[in-house]
């Protein structure tokens, strides 16, 4: 099969490409930079040049495949509702490409999303509009090309990690160093799920190869890991301070992350690993934190 990959430099397409061709899939990953460009060649992958701005040239990449697997994802928190919209225009762009086919796409969207409304982890038969995430606009992207009986299967991810990122963790120690110290709101109960990236890479080709028109599939290992064993975990690595902040100390110590501060972002794993027959095998999220290098640029 030969599949349009999308986000293919980043964090977690890097990681689907080796996944892909092992399973005998080719390539077509898409790049804006002549440096991408490079490290997709040198990876074995065919290149395609587009721009997350230009939904065309998303469309473009998505007619000379087989199938899409849509991981790009603009990470500018500072504009994350403007960069949800612009994730929107190239789903229905890319779906517009594949309507009247049968090719799969597969979008990435957040557990958070299917947290049923009277609380409890995150599962794949929940569309939660209520939730505060603004990633809900991929979701609805999907569910209007799903309308169009266009075959739209979503991958919802948890804290995705390894020694070098961590999800939302990593812009939280960046958070911590600026405040002096990492913090957790009240008593750290709240949890957020992980996974390993190469688990959640093998997650997106069985999810290609053996799922479901419509179907979403958490990509969580861990249902959820505490706040305060995180903070805990990146004191440890950092030397920072660990402290307890109350609510109206929140954007002191969290800056932009306030809002993710006090959200319990669960996440239960039954139905994907026995729909796919999924079978993770990475570190967990504590692992890698004790593991990572916490040297800023200024000490390496």
């Amino acid at each position: 099969m030969r599949v349009f990959l999308t986000g293919a430099t980043g964090f977690i397409g890097s990681h689907v490409i080796p996944e892909l061709l092992d399973r005998g899939h080719q390539v077509l990953g898409l790049t804006r930079s002549d440096a991408g460009a490079k490290q997709l060649e040198a990876a074995g992958v065919e290149v395609h040049r587009g721009d997350l701005e230009q939904p065309e040239t998303l469309a473009s990449g998505a007619a000379l495949a087989d199938a899409v697997i849509h991981c790009a994802f603009d990470h500018n928190f500072v504009t994350f509702f403007e960069n949800t919209k612009k994730d929107e225009r190239n789903i229905a762009a890319m779906g517009e490409a594949l309507e009247g086919t049968q090719k799969p796409i597969l979008i990435t969207s957040g557990v958070g999303i299917g947290t049923p409304l009277n609380g409890g982890p995150a599962t794949e038969d929940v569309l939660n509009p209520r939730h505060a995430n603004p990633r809900i606009a991929t979701e609805l992207a999907g569910a209007a090309l799903i309308a169009r009986r266009i075959d739209v299967r979503t991958i919802r991810l948890p804290q995705v990690h390894d020694t070098t990122k961590a999800g939302l963790i990593t812009p939280l120690i960046a958070e911590a160093r600026r405040a002096g110290a990492i913090a957790y709101l009240g008593n750290g109960q709240t949890r957020w799920s992980a996974a390993h990236v190469i688990d959640v890479a093998k997650l997106y080709v069985l999810a290609l190869e053996r799922g479901e028109p419509g179907a979403r599939y958490n990509a969580s290992v861990e249902e959820g890991v505490t706040a305060r064993t995180i903070a805990e975990a990146i004191g440890a690595g950092t030397g920072l301070p660990v402290r307890s902040v109350a609510a109206d100390e929140v954007e002191r110590y969290f800056g932009w992350m306030a809002p993710f501060a006090g959200l319990d972002m669960t996440a239960s794993n039954a139905w994907t690993r026995e729909r796919l027959g999924w079978e993770p095998k990475g570190p967990d999220l504590l692992a890698d934190l004790a593991a990572m290098t916490h040297a800023t640029p200024a000490d390496i």
